[in-house]
């Protein structure tokens, strides 16, 4: 019988890779080329998926920690990241549209041509009113809480 510690250890694996698996699939076959910040949000999930897998291989309640926080750290960028597409604050500038007063035509110029092709304010996606970068939060607060259910299964 799998033990409850494997188990969720083995969903937070699960839950991180699905939503990596699910991001792409919105870029590659949607069509919905990630930002800045979409980036941002896959690096927690994939240190995760590692250190998830590690933590089969040698039980330690450090690794699960570790890929707690890294699931909860793609959580964090997704408030952040919803913030943005929502208006509450701005964003990075070289993801967000900025104030043009006061620029020459050179340095707008300049701006549009060092700018990116997706811009972190807009939402490319809606369900339920809640952007991907909002589900984001959702699924990996959900996979942060396996991660650590599982490490306070392990003593030591």
């Amino acid at each position: 019988m799998t033990q409850p510690r494997t188990l969720l250890t083995l969903l937070g694996i699960a839950g991180s890779a699905g939503l990596l698996l699910g991001a792409l699939a919105f870029q590659y076959i949607g069509g919905l080329p990630p930002c800045k910040l979409c980036y941002w949000q896959r690096y927690g999930h994939v240190a995760a998926v590692i250190l998830g897998l590690l933590a089969l291989l040698v039980p330690q309640r450090i690794l699960l920690w570790l890929a707690a926080l890294g699931a909860g750290s793609s959580a964090a960028v997704g408030i952040y990241h919803t913030g943005v597409e929502r208006g509450w604050w701005e964003g990075p500038s070289t993801c967000t549209s900025g104030p043009v007063a006061g620029k020459s035509v050179d340095a707008l110029l300049n701006d549009i041509m060092a700018a990116p092709m997706v811009r972190c304010d807009d939402i490319a996606w809606e369900l339920a009113g809640l952007s991907m970068a909002s589900w984001n939060v959702l699924a990996s607060t959900v996979v942060t809480l396996c991660f650590v259910a599982a490490a306070n299964r392990l003593r030591g």
